[in-house]
């Protein structure tokens, strides 16, 4: 069957009589009838399907499900609909997210990766039942967080098949070990984002691997991580160098030092999540003033930092501030529980940055002891400055 330039094919035409043509199919090349239908969601598509015979070929014509998103009815879908959906859609289809739909496994996504070639982004975010399963070549963002069936062996037929792979997401896939990093440092050169959260058995070997065959790297979270150490921080600044964000929340090994050269390294640097990291940044009680100063003269932050978190460092003071000052693009600064941080510090510090939100706590004036002896006690309160 021959196809035309918006690839229906010349039979599905011909099935179109008088007796089943409404007014509005005489008067609409089925061409521009098919283009119209390319705007409507799953739902309505579906709808349109139910009209007519006519109707029914137009909606279900695979050029309009290039893009499906099955959340709204993850409770309903079960490994057939994938399967009918990859058969229907087949080349055509370039996005697919089943996120949350429990009754998908790995015979319904053989079947879809052997028909749905072309997939570019494909969501299988807390799709349990799924273990192991080969990639599709022209794949560029994967999400199986959650999936915690997958294994090394899983991610090394997935990246071997998958090399232009550019954002993977594996947040809570448990079973991940440094093995499977290294696979992909090795198959995917073309990675800009990384989420690893909550792998908990990853360590700086398999994440060094990753910095080093990952150089367009701009985006990695290894929250929960805690076995990584400074060696990540160093790596990273040595080898990637377009790093953008970078998240690292309860990563309690991670210290000054490392943070140091990747400042040093890192020029573009955005966004950091460190808390909990208990020596470095928010809720991070061993660091000073000398850490913020090496922070606050990195060639990033002069233009780029946008967002510092400093609440519950207890040992740095108004100097900290001092060294902040020409951070221009500082949005926002939080300060909750930094004892020695003063008004009059903020005050300084607003007079280089008049736009930054200070976010801070200050303890009200102690009165003086009542005459019984005993003090009355007061709460902090929270001032948004």
């Amino acid at each position: 069957m021959r196809r035309d330039v918006n690839g229906v094919t010349k039979s599905r035409f011909e099935m179109f009589s008088n007796s089943d043509e409404a007014v509005i199919n005489k008067k609409l090349p089925k061409e521009l009838l098919l283009r119209i239908f390319s705007f409507l969601d799953v739902v309505t598509l579906c709808r349109c399907a139910q009209v007519s015979r006519a109707w029914n070929v137009l909606a279900l014509d695979g050029s309009n499900w290039q893009r499906i998103d099955l959340f709204d009815f993850q409770r309903d879908i079960e490994g057939r609909v994938v399967e009918n959906i990859s058969k229907r859609c087949g080349g055509f289809l370039r996005k697919l997210s089943l996120r949350g739909c429990l009754g998908v496994g790995d015979n319904a996504l053989r079947t879809f990766a052997q028909n749905c070639r072309n997939i570019e982004v494909l969501n299988l975010n807390g799709c349990t039942k799924t273990t192991d399963a080969e990639g599709c070549p022209l794949l560029e963002q994967l999400n199986i967080s959650w999936c915690d069936q997958v294994t090394k062996d899983g991610i090394q037929a997935l990246v071997r098949g998958c090399g232009g792979l550019k954002a993977l997401f594996l947040k809570g896939c448990t079973q991940l070990e440094d093995e499977a990093l290294k696979y992909i440092g090795a198959h995917c050169p073309e990675l800009v984002t990384l989420n690893l959260q909550t792998c908990l058995q990853i360590t700086d070997e398999g994440l060094i691997t990753i910095c080093r065959g990952c150089h367009k790297l701009q985006s990695l979270c290894a929250s929960g991580c805690s076995n990584i150490t400074d060696a990540i921080l160093n790596a990273l600044g040595q080898n990637c160098p377009r790093l953008r964000i970078l998240e690292v929340a309860r990563c309690s090994q991670l210290t000054d030092v490392g943070f140091t050269t990747l400042a040093r390294n890192c020029h573009e640097l955005e966004k950091m999540d460190l808390e909990e990291c208990v020596q470095s940044l928010s809720h991070c009680e061993l660091i000073t003033d000398d850490g913020i100063r090496h922070l606050g003269n990195g060639a990033c932050a002069h233009d780029q930092l946008e967002v510092i978190e400093l609440d519950n460092c207890p040992l740095i003071t108004d100097a900290s501030l001092e060294h902040l000052k020409s951070c221009h693009s500082l949005e926002r600064i939080e300060l909750y529980d930094c004892q020695q941080i003063t008004r009059a510090g903020i005050k300084r510090l607003r007079t280089h940055l008049p736009n930054i939100k200070v976010h801070a706590y200050f303890a009200p004036v102690t009165p003086p002891p009542s005459v019984g002896g005993s003090r009355q006690r007061f709460c902090r309160c929270c001032i948004i400055l």
